[in-house]
Parts: structure tokens; sequence; C-alpha cells
């Protein structure tokens, strides 16, 4: 069982996200050892990068302020070499195909694998170019992590086939950012994915309540919020970890109801 498939072995994830670096990788190291006292299954980790196409104002907001704070590759890379020290749950990075070309994709990947990161998340890396990235992956037993948006369409089957890690599945059209509704049929979207492979699928993009969380949790293997949190450090600064340690609480009580 890879790493990745241990934090849905017990029941319905719950996924937060968080831009390393922002407001500094002292906060971030306190967050993710906060997140994971409180129940997070798995944490996603940014990278920050100057033109994170994906992102709603909120996390491009967070991108700016690690930049600002002089994030790089390797200072993450360091800063996971540190938390793995104590933090045994499953972290990936979520970044930009971009990132990964500019550092050199073996030497990005080999560094993954060496310092505990169990995946990658590339959202501007189209399904059909992922041969970019995915020998290499392989070869490191590091998982590309696919995305399915509801723009996939009859793309969905053919991406989970092939599906390593989890799927990530995108709640709504444009980019990231708290959502008062969710209108996107995903009952159905899961239900192809479901068809087609045995691989765990979460859905995110727009959850931030307990209700939200629930909700998603009745359809999918679990929920990933990201907006939310990061309006926290945005609030709190180097305050944030312990509102962060119980916002997680929280949204991991409420997905906690749908396990079996």
């Amino acid at each position: 069982m890879s790493n990745i498939a241990k934090a849905f072995a017990n029941g319905k994830a719950f996924i937060p996200f968080i831009t390393c670096g922002d407001p500094d990788l002292a906060t971030t190291a306190a967050a993710v050892r906060a997140m994971a006292a409180n129940g997070a299954d798995l944490i996603e980790l940014g990278i920050p990068f100057s033109d994170p196409t994906a992102e709603g104002p909120v996390i491009q907001g967070a991108n700016i302020r690690a930049l600002k704070a002089g994030t790089t590759t390797d200072k993450v890379f360091d800063f996971v070499r540190e938390v793995r020290k104590d933090v045994s749950i499953p972290l990936v990075f979520m970044t930009y195909a971009n990132v990964v070309f500019s550092y050199g994709a073996e030497r990005f990947i080999s560094t993954c694998a060496e310092i505990g990161i169990d995946g990658m998340i590339l959202p501007d890396l189209p399904y059909e170019e992922k041969d970019e990235f995915l020998p290499i992956c392989r070869k490191y037993g590091v998982d590309l992590i696919s995305m399915i948006a509801p723009t996939s369409e009859n793309r969905i089957a053919m991406i989970a086939k092939e599906a390593e890690g989890f799927l990530y599945i995108v709640s709504s059209l444009g980019v990231t950012g708290t959502r008062s509704e969710i209108r996107t049929d995903l009952a159905s979207i899961v239900e192809v994915v479901c068809q087609n492979t045995k691989t765990p699928c979460a859905i995110g993009f727009g959850i931030s309540t307990p209700e939200q969380a629930a909700k998603m949790a009745g359809i999918a293997d679990g929920a990933i919020v990201g907006s939310a949190i990061i309006k926290l450090l945005e609030q709190y600064g180097k305050d944030a970890p312990e509102h962060i340690g119980a916002y997680v609480k929280s949204m991991k009580d409420a997905v906690r109801e749908y396990t079996i």
C-alpha cells in the first residue's frame, strides 16, 4: 500500500492545502504540524509560483507573500526534510509544470522521493502531456496525481483508468476560492470515476464549511480545502497555526460522519 492510499484506508479523508512560505516557512511548519495533529489525512503543500493560473485571488496573494519572503524551491525542500522528522501522514506538492521544468524534472522528482513527498499535482499539465513527467515519477515512486474537471466529460473514464495516488475532482469551473454553493453534478462524475478505477477520489475547489465538506464526503472519498486555510493565515499571520488546527478538526469531524 502506498503512503497516499493510507490516507483513504480508514474512511473519508480530509485534505488541507497550504502555500509554503506564507508568511514564512516556520509558520508553515507549525501549521502543518497543527493540521496533522488535528486529523488531516493528507496535506497538499503549494510551492509558490509567480503565475499560479489555477488559483483565485486568495491563494494568488499567498504565492505573492511567500515569494516576497524569499521562499524558493530549495528552501521548500529543506522545510519538508524538517517536518518529515515528526509528520508521517502523506504529503504531496501542488505546483506548476514550469517550476518542475526550470528545476530539472529528474532532479525535482528524485528530490521529492528523497525527502518523503508522496505525490505531485500539476494543475496546468494537460492529461495528454503527462508523459513529460510520468516515467520519472514512476522511476522514483512519486505519484503523479490527475485532475478531473466538470469539462472533462468523455475524458473522465480515460483519466480515471490511469489514475495514481488519488484523483483530484474539481468541483466547479474557474479558479480556486470559497463558494457559497457548488452546483456541479459531482455525483455523476464520481460514478464514472468509480466505474473505471479503484483509485480514491477527493473533491476540491470552493469548499470552506463543515457542511460543504460533509456533503462532498458523502459523494466522494474525501474533501480538499485550500482558500479557507489561506484566509486564516492572512488574518492571523504567525499566530495562524492554532486557528488552522481548530479549523481542520472541525472539518475532519464533519467528514468523519461518513466513515463506516
